[in-house]
């Protein structure tokens, strides 16, 4: 029975280099059908219902409007937000980066006595590694959404943001239920593993008193928070606790209700190939009687501010996180989301993690693209995703530039004697005399070089490379003016 991958790293701090990364789940050739299938049957459905819609161009221009007002003046809307909030009975916190949202919903779930919590997916929580720190301090979190109890019954991580399991297929969640729940007789019928998890989850509702959740929009005007989900877990979550803290990032408010017309329209449809999310979760503050009686909300930066103060980079925070750029990546579907190193992979994750980490880590992530542009035709907020890859690229270059290192770089080595070779006719003349007899010893009968030694190996891994002409065209052009008395 095939089984789950080994238990990747999803810290950009100690995660290996994207293309290390990368090679070990090339070789993992069940995981790599698992992505492609998946990502096939989303881009597919999301595919037709952006056909049916006429306006489908318009939507995204207003989505992406909508988006980049706010950016533009998000410290005002951040601040109505919890007025908002606050008014409505809810207790709002500002955090500045993941350590000390920890302490905050620490000390909350302290005052609760809790000894456990119910949590509907919150990629926030997984970006400060919220469950590893609660663990430690004697409180134990359970995941409610079907993707994420697979993850967590099965010691694994998300490999997407909207589908984290997409890279476990359903003879491996078979056997992490049987072996977890202890049900060895367990099917591998969809039906069955959904009752299954829905048995499990059930004593959980009714008996865990907090929750913690994310949010896809906080609403400036209203103070409200909305969910979109596909299960009704997270409606169970909102619901029942009689505490619930939302983790959000700063960059999830928007101006008015009015905006989920658009945003709401055009989410369903890149996410999950929907043209309306099967569960919607709106609340306002705290209402007597009805759901949770004590609401949070901790808003986190964790370096997010940093990123409003560049005009290319702000575009990132335009995201609504539907996942249609991994769907359509021609480096994602080879490689799945592990590879990328953190919670957020695939397009985005390569712009959004390297400037999360201020470009300390995660400095290969920009490189983990084509550049084929794929991204940014189906971002439903149009996001240049390959302007911002290419943008971080200079960053990450100027970076190591100013480090010692760059003197053991082969690569750096190779750009520094190319610039010395270049800047000089004769050295150039030299150079392709002398890479002439060089390179003539790997061509082959076919004028093609397909396998080069060391660093000239990364190319012909993948690629073939032409071999050397017989003569150059500066000799070609000299014979032919001596041909012609010039």
């Amino acid at each position: 029975m095939s089984t789950p991958p080994e238990h990747p790293v999803l810290d950009p701090v100690t995660a290996p280099p994207f293309p290390q990364a990368a090679l070990a789940v090339l070789r993992n050739v069940q995981l790599r059908k698992n992505v492609a299938h998946a990502t096939d049957v989303i881009q597919g459905k999301r595919n037709r219902l952006v056909a049916e819609k006429a306006d489908w161009a318009q939507l995204r221009d207003a989505a992406s409007a909508i988006r980049a007002h706010t950016l533009e003046h998000l410290a005002e809307y951040l601040l109505q937000f919890e007025e908002r909030c606050t008014a409505a009975g809810g207790a709002v916190h500002w955090a500045a980066d993941g350590e000390e949202a920890r302490a905050i919903i620490l000390e909350i779930l302290r005052e609760e006595k809790a000894d456990e919590v119910i949590k509907i997916k919150t990629m926030t929580s997984a970006e400060i590694q919220l469950n590893p720190y609660l663990q430690q301090n004697g409180i134990k979190a359970h995941e409610t959404d079907l993707a994420e109890i697979i993850l967590q019954l099965g010691d694994g991580e998300p490999s997407h943001i909207v589908v984290p399991a997409l890279h476990v297929n359903r003879a491996q969640v078979r056997e992490i239920f049987a072996r977890s729940m202890g049900l060895p007789k367990l099917s591998d019928d969809p039906q069955t593993l959904t009752a299954a998890a829905r048995t499990y989850l059930r004593q959980k509702f009714l008996t865990v008193p907090t929750a913690i959740s994310g949010a896809n929009h906080l609403i400036a005007e209203t103070g409200g928070v909305v969910i979109v989900e596909s299960e009704g877990n997270g409606r169970m979550c909102l619901t029942l606790p009689h505490t619930l803290i939302t983790l959000a990032g700063i960059e999830k408010v928007i101006p008015r209700f009015r905006d989920l017309e658009v945003l709401m329209q055009v989410l369903a449809r890149s996410a999950t190939g929907e043209r309306m999310n099967p569960y919607t979760s709106l609340w306002t503050g705290v209402t007597p009687g009805d759901g949770p009686q004590r609401f949070h909300v901790v808003l986190l930066d964790n370096g997010r501010s940093a990123m409003l103060r560049r005009e290319v980079d702000r575009q990132t925070l335009k995201c609504i996180r539907c996942g249609a750029c991994m769907n359509t990546c021609p480096v994602y579907r080879q490689t799945g989301g592990h590879a990328y190193g953190s919670v957020y992979p695939g397009p985005i994750g390569a712009i959004l993690t390297p400037q999360l980490e201020k470009l300390e880590h995660a400095q290969t992530l920009p490189y983990a693209s084509s550049l084929c542009g794929a991204c940014y035709e189906v971002c439903p907020v149009k996001i240049n995703i390959p302007e911002v890859l290419i943008d971080l690229r200079a960053q990450v270059t100027e970076k190591q530039r100013a480090t010692e290192h760059r003197f053991f770089d082969p690569i750096y080595l190779g750009m520094r004697i190319a610039n010395w070779v270049f800047a000089s006719a004769g050295r150039f003349r030299l150079a392709q005399s002398a890479a002439r007899i060089g390179l003539g010893l790997f061509t082959r009968k076919d004028g093609w070089i397909h396998v080069l030694p060391g660093v000239g190996g990364r190319w012909t891994m993948t690629r073939d490379l032409r071999g050397m002409p017989k003569k150059t065209f500066r000799d070609w052009w000299q014979k032919r003016e001596k041909e012609h008395g010039r």
